[in-house]
């Protein structure tokens, strides 16, 4: 992993999807580059890994998030006190509710007031690039709501 804002992410088991992604897009172009595809069934096995595992990340919100994000997020959230871990779980997983707070927050009960939860869910929402579904959903709100201003 080239050294970088998400370096202290790199050095321990946890990786953001996003790193995950650039690493496997990095090693697919290699693999193109240097022609070796296809000549072994355990390279076969990598190629079908690197598939699945692309084609599921570029699906989630992770993909349209850069360093620069990471690091904003890193900054917002500072003061609420959270592990590596749950830092990790609100990047990759993106809580809208207090609930799912508190599935990624260990003992949030304890640790965070309702007002600090709140204030978290509003850092996710208003820092971290939103989904293909939320997305998706937005443009279905939005013809909605053209629909209902022409009534034409």
């Amino acid at each position: 992993m080239p050294p970088g804002p998400l370096c202290w992410l790199c050095c321990s088991e946890h990786l953001l999807q996003e790193q995950v992604f650039q690493l496997l897009t990095d090693m697919k172009e290699q693999r193109k580059e240097s022609g070796k595809n296809k000549h072994s069934s355990g390279q076969q096995n990598l190629n079908t890994i690197t598939y699945e595992t692309l084609k599921y990340i570029s699906k989630t919100p992770c993909r349209h998030q850069s360093p620069e994000i990471v690091r904003e997020f890193l900054t917002a959230v500072k003061s609420h006190k959270l592990t590596k871990a749950e830092k990790l779980q609100l990047l990759n997983h993106r809580p809208v509710t207090a609930v799912e707070i508190q599935l990624m927050v260990e003992e949030s009960e304890e640790r965070l007031t309702e007002e600090q939860i709140e204030a978290l869910l509003h850092t996710v929402t208003s820092i971290l690039p939103a989904g293909p579904e939320a997305e998706q959903k937005q443009n279905t709100n939005d013809d909605v709501t053209m629909d209902e201003e022409d009534p034409a």
